[in-house]
Formats: C-alpha cells, structure tokens, sequence
C-alpha cells in the first residue's frame, strides 16, 4: 500500500531496512515515557502491518505507526510517532488512517489506541466507547513510576 499525499509525504508499508530510522524516530517518544520500547525483533513480527511516512524530497521517514492484528475482532494502533519537525503537517492522521484501512482489509471489527494523546485520536474518529457502550477496562499490575 503506498498512498501519495500533499506536501510531499509518501505512507507505505514498512521494510527491514526501515527499522533503524523507525528506532530513531521511536527513541525520544520511549525516553519521555510516551512509547514502549521496543525490540528489533518486535519490530519484524509487526512489519506486515507497519507504515512509514516518508519526505519525498529527502526519504527521510518522518513517521511511523503499527497495526498489531490480536484477533478478527481487534487490533490496536501502536508506536505511533511523528518526528518533532514533522508536527502539525497530518502526517500522524496518515498514519492512523493506514492503520484503520489495514483493519479494515482484514476485517478486524474494532480498532484500539492506548494513549496519553486522545485529543488526537478523538480527531481521528475515535471514542471512548463503542456502539452498544462497549469500554476498555484496565487493571494496573505494577506501580505507577511517576
């Protein structure tokens, strides 16, 4: 899937040897405590349902975010990053919206975001709750780090 998008932005899907700049993208996101870290080899079992933002001018990936498929009924956004020059451009709408299209391919009924961001994600289309008042409950196994 490639999609070719104003200002210059290609999103397609991510290859090997992507996953060093996505690392770099990620690193600042992991260091703050906003992303999970995240292995090299987690970054290959995700790679089928990865994307990338990419500068035309320059090919620099200047986003990322990954579809993790759980079952037919759900998959959740993850590693979603843009880099800090990139802001405010819709490149991380891009990006959310090739993850929803990947989804909806494979039809996956629901697709989740864990983030401290959701005024950017309630942007995206996403809610709360589901139809029918479906809520994602969490239960917290280790103490807080703050």
């Amino acid at each position: 899937m490639a999609t070719n998008i104003a200002m210059n932005i290609l999103v397609r899907t991510a290859h090997e040897a992507d996953i060093p700049q996505i690392v770099d993208l990620i690193e600042p996101y992991v260091e703050d405590g906003r992303l999970l870290a995240r292995t090299y080899d987690e970054f290959g079992e995700l790679l089928p349902n990865f994307f990338v933002a990419v500068a035309e001018e320059n090919g620099t990936i200047i986003g990322c975010a990954a579809l993790e498929i759980y079952s037919r009924k759900l998959a959740e956004i993850r590693s979603l990053a843009v880099s800090r020059s990139a802001q405010g451009r819709g490149v991380g709408k891009m990006l959310v919206d090739a993850c929803v299209q990947r989804a909806r391919d494979h039809n996956i009924l629901e697709v989740m975001a864990i983030t401290s961001s959701d005024g950017f994600f309630h942007a995206c289309g996403f809610d709360y709750t589901l139809p029918g008042a479906k809520r994602a409950l969490f239960y917290q196994t280790t103490p807080d780090e703050d």
